[in-house]
């Protein structure tokens, strides 16, 4: 590969390629070319915090280029370009030692960059379903979409955007609580999104994290079907019938490594005297 972004049997600028089909299009038309490294910037208002971990992309980029150009648009600057979509591609690309990189020059205003910057956003693999669900919403809100037009642009079925949306009417606080009880997925924030107020949602993911839930059980008592959920509990009998132990747990399943821990937490409160 080389220092240009593309593998060496590939042209971004000669022979018949989409570059070509874009810039025949006429005036106004992105334009796409090679763009020195140096000439990049990020978008200051880059709706992503985290960047991630870019190992793995800079992996591939050694051995396979930049195969995926990035949208850019002309800066203030003189000769510079703000990038609208592409910023883990370019980030992995001054790791990688590139000078080059495949761009698509766009010449669009304000809203198109953060809506298109948005969207990257949410099509990413890695989002939690919280910053799914602000996403979608910030879509709805700051860009008017209604729930279809926003599933067309993501390629997701219109319920399952509504759905999602739902997730972010969770309070601050029952985030937190959430977080705390390991309620991530979101089957499960579904259940919480769905009661009907703050303080129910609060004491529901309370019984949650109590009893370690499973989706269909979390439905259940959403419903108020009758609590079928059984405590995991451990017994131990002496072979010599002297003694016996018994530890039970506020959760249907425990793995052996915490059930050791609930043990020796037990044997260190044992007083010495």
């Amino acid at each position: 590969m080389s220092k240009r972004g593309l593998p060496d049997n590939f042209k971004l600028r000669h022979d018949t390629h989409y570059v070509e089909l874009l810039t025949s299009r006429g005036a106004g038309a992105p334009i796409g070319r090679m763009i020195p490294i140096d000439k990049l910037a990020p978008n200051p208002s880059q709706p992503r915090i985290e960047i991630g971990d870019l190992s793995e992309l800079v992996l591939s980029i050694k051995e396979k280029g930049v195969l995926e150009p990035l949208l850019v648009r002309p800066s203030d600057v003189g000769g510079r370009f703000m990038i609208i979509s592409g910023e883990r591609r370019y980030r992995a690309s001054i790791e990688a030692g590139l000078v080059e990189l495949p761009c698509i020059e766009m010449d669009v205003d304000d809203r198109a960059v953060a809506e298109i910057s948005l969207i990257e956003n949410l099509q990413r693999k890695d989002l939690t379903a919280f910053e799914e669900a602000d996403g979608l919403l910030a879509l709805a809100r700051r860009f008017g979409y209604k729930h279809e037009e926003i599933a067309q642009k993501l390629g997701k079925a219109r319920t399952s955007v509504t759905e999602t949306i739902s997730i972010a009417n969770i309070p601050a606080e029952i985030r937190d609580l959430c977080r705390r009880a390991d309620i991530a997925s979101k089957s499960m924030l579904l259940q919480v999104a769905r009661q009907p107020t703050d303080e129910d949602m609060k004491e529901f993911v309370l019984k949650i994290g109590a009893a370690g839930l499973t989706r269909d059980q979390a439905r259940e008592m959403r419903q108020g079907k009758p609590d079928r959920v059984r405590n995991y509990s451990y017994q131990y009998e002496d072979p010599d019938k002297e003694w016996s132990l018994s530890i039970r747990f506020c959760r249907p399943e425990v793995a052996p490594k915490n059930l050791r821990k609930a043990l020796e937490d037990a044997m260190a409160a044992i007083p010495d005297d």
